[in-house]
């Protein structure tokens, strides 16, 4: 990408989007752009300043962002798994997640779990799994969670122990304070033993639901 000016692919490529995402910004006006004949054309110039304006501003609204569980957990998104296995387990969740608005390509975001999961257990001990990924395709931060009728005894997790419960957390590109951040709350909130007894205990959705409120 050394010319000035660039194409879609070029900008798609530079800021790690869909071809489709930057021709909706361009359509929209959301992006700087201008059309030669028919077809939609960038300057580099003005896309680096664009992303940094974006990426300032982003990350001054990320940082006062505080993790409140409503605003980011439905009662609908919270489920039992009754899965055995963690590929099984994982696939369930992120179906369930991606029920949610923010999150527009679900093949995507059960394909970005499932790889980032290979590259190292996301199991954290005490029972406990969290599940991440930041995407394109997610507008906003998500969650899901799922308590595990049956411990999942090939999690890998930290401590070798079996996961019960997963937080699965989906996040946009450019939230990432916010994603580690949550990740970190929930880390956090999760070492407590009386909490994760009664989640792990509870008799239906909307208990767990009632209890991550609290």
């Amino acid at each position: 990408m050394t010319d000035d000016i660039l194409t879609i692919e070029e900008v798609s490529k530079y800021l790690r989007i869909s071809d489709r995402t930057v021709y909706d910004w361009a359509q929209k006006g959301e992006i700087p752009a201008g059309k030669i004949g028919t077809v939609w054309r960038f300057k580099k110039s003005e896309i680096e300043r664009w992303v940094n304006a974006r990426l300032s501003s982003e990350l001054n609204t990320d940082q006062d962002t505080e993790v409140k569980v409503r605003n980011i957990l439905s009662p609908d998104r919270v489920v039992f798994i009754n899965q055995t296995t963690k590929h099984d387990a994982l696939v369930q969740l992120a179906g369930v997640l991606a029920n949610a608005p923010q999150v527009k390509n679900a093949a995507e975001l059960t394909e970005g779990i499932l790889k980032r999961e290979e590259l190292m257990s996301t199991g954290i001990g005490r029972g406990i799994a969290l599940p991440h990924v930041r995407l394109a395709s997610v507008t906003d931060l998500v969650m899901a969670v799922g308590v595990c009728k049956k411990p999942i005894t090939d999690f890998q997790a930290i401590d070798d122990q079996p996961v019960n419960i997963m937080f699965m957390i989906a996040a946009a590109y450019n939230q990432h304070s916010y994603y580690l951040r949550t990740i970190s709350h929930f880390s956090s909130k999760l070492k407590n033993d009386e909490l994760r007894e009664a989640l792990f205990n509870s008799s239906s959705e909307e208990e767990i639901y009632s209890l991550l409120l609290k």
